[in-house]
């Protein structure tokens, strides 16, 4: 598995995000996605096409 510094990167949390611990995620340039509430958790990396069809589905 390729590893990647993401020590410099901008996390952006979801604007569903309720502040109770609940679920959500964060996002950040490249675009990798990981858990919000576990800052050290494993980062899924997705390219821009792929993100783009992700939020499509959501939105349907």
């Amino acid at each position: 598995m390729r590893q990647y510094d993401l020590t410099s990167a901008r996390w952006r949390k979801s604007s569903y995000s309720d502040g109770e611990g609940g679920s959500c995620v964060e996002v950040a340039e490249g675009i990798p996605v990981r858990d919000s509430k576990v800052k050290d958790s494993p980062v899924l990396r997705l390219s821009h096409p792929a993100w783009a069809d992700f939020l499509d589905t959501l939105r349907r």
